[in-house]
């Protein structure tokens, strides 16, 4: 499955605040939101796949790739194109087992050591980060800094997300350090106008890319 990683929106409904859920997503995918991780760390089973089905819809709607995060059982329960995972997940080559080699399967990093591992156990892409500061997950470890993002970048031959703090202001040195996307959060879904946020990243990514050619 060919994925474009350029601009992959993470969901979080308490960042959507009085704005509907499902409109703001649809208002990404319309501003050019390439990829969809459905995240619900507070959902109970049965609500996470009911708001599942109907982001499902939606993404194939747009042909997007949806990505579970963590619940590896819902992400085969929804048949959802693949699963996201981090280092207190299962361990990753459990979860390759269990969704077999046709389902995308990420995994969060924070160290070049964690990146090489991931590589090696069966990983489709790596989530790097938080490479600045970020109230967007409160689990999140220390910021890496754009040096072992690009040091990540480097030493793996798989596609590499940076994820934590990044949005218009410092997208530009983000992009320099060669990675294949960014991962977003409150900078589209936290905004008044997700698809004017969404389409504001994607075409600045664009613009950067055009111009190192």
């Amino acid at each position: 499955m060919a994925v474009d990683y350029s601009l992959y929106l993470v969901t979080d409904r308490i960042l959507v605040g009085s704005k509907d859920f499902l409109l703001s997503l649809r208002k990404a995918l319309e501003g050019g939101v390439t990829l969809l991780q459905l995240r619900e760390k507070e959902a109970n089973s049965r609500d996470f796949y009911e708001i599942g089905l109907k982001v499902k819809e939606m993404a194939a709607e747009f042909r997007v790739p949806l990505i579970i995060n963590d619940r590896v059982d819902l992400a085969l329960a929804l048949d959802a194109d693949g699963v996201h995972i981090g280092q207190k997940d299962l361990p990753i080559e459990v979860v390759r087992n269990m969704i077999g080699s046709d389902k995308i399967l990420g995994y969060s990093v924070s160290s070049l050591e964690e990146a090489l591992w991931g590589e090696r156990l069966g990983a489709d892409y790596l989530g790097a980060g938080p490479v600045f500061p970020t109230g967007s997950k409160k689990d999140a470890s220390e910021a890496i800094g754009l040096a072992t993002l690009k040091k990540i970048k480097d030493s793996v031959n798989l596609p590499v997300v940076g994820i934590g703090g990044i949005g218009p202001a410092n997208l530009k040195e983000v992009k320099e350090t060669g990675i294949d996307g960014i991962s977003i959060i409150s900078a589209i879904l936290s905004q008044e106008d997700p698809y004017a946020a969404a389409k504001g990243l994607g075409d600045l990514w664009k613009s950067r890319e055009i111009n190192e050619y």
